[in-house]
């Protein structure tokens, strides 16, 4: 008697999502509502996955959000650090930074959303010590960055100030995050331009 071939099959059912995109579309959701308001069938429904998968792959609710806040910093962690790298005069990276966090700010398929971190964690960081210590890391790791690129250029001579590097690195940063609060407001792009411009003009001495 011939015996049939027995045919193995791989354990457990191959992953039917792709997490970046899951975490694009629930980041997505968690700007548009907030943490509070974002229900788990609008998280569920964005991700393309049911409670139970979405749970499986990101843990509960409050660890989805951490991800896609992390993820956040991650991507402007980069982007800062693109634009700071750059081989121009200070006040130029100044406005290339300013003119990428506004068209950030001013995106959304309902409106300007301004930053997901200041948005959203702003809010939850009163009652929630881990958004807290995200939220902190997050903005004192960019003013970390400008601090650096700032002192740069006061020791080769390119800026001139009485102001010390991490104090024009936070006035720097203070700036942007009224950028996404204005933005959220209703500000037009031309009118957060002009503001940037004048950042940057008293920033590097020039006004």
């Amino acid at each position: 008697m011939v015996q049939k071939k027995t045919v193995r099959r791989p354990r457990g059912r191959p992953r039917a999502y792709d997490p970046d995109q899951a975490l694009n579309r629930v980041t997505e959701t968690f700007w548009d509502a907030g943490y509070a308001g974002a229900s788990l069938e609008d998280l569920t429904g964005a991700a393309g996955m049911n409670k139970p998968s979405l749970y499986g792959a990101f843990g509960n609710k409050h660890d989805l959000y951490m991800a896609t806040l992390e993820r956040y910093r991650e991507f402007g962690r980069e982007a800062m650090r693109e634009e700071l790298a750059r081989d121009l005069p200070m006040a130029e990276i100044l406005r290339r930074v300013y003119a990428r966090a506004i068209d950030i700010y001013l995106e959304g398929e309902h409106g300007a959303r301004g930053c997901f971190l200041i948005g959203t964690a702003a809010t939850e960081a009163v009652l929630d010590p881990k958004v807290r210590r995200m939220f902190a890391d997050g903005l004192h790791e960019l003013d970390d960055q400008l601090e650096a690129r700032f002192q740069q250029a006061l020791d080769q001579g390119e800026l001139r100030s009485s102001l010390s590097a991490g104090d024009l690195a936070r006035v720097t940063s203070g700036i942007m995050n009224s950028f996404a609060l204005r933005a959220r407001a209703g500000d037009t792009r031309a009118v957060l331009m002009a503001t940037a411009e004048a950042g940057v003009r008293l920033l590097c001495g020039m006004a």
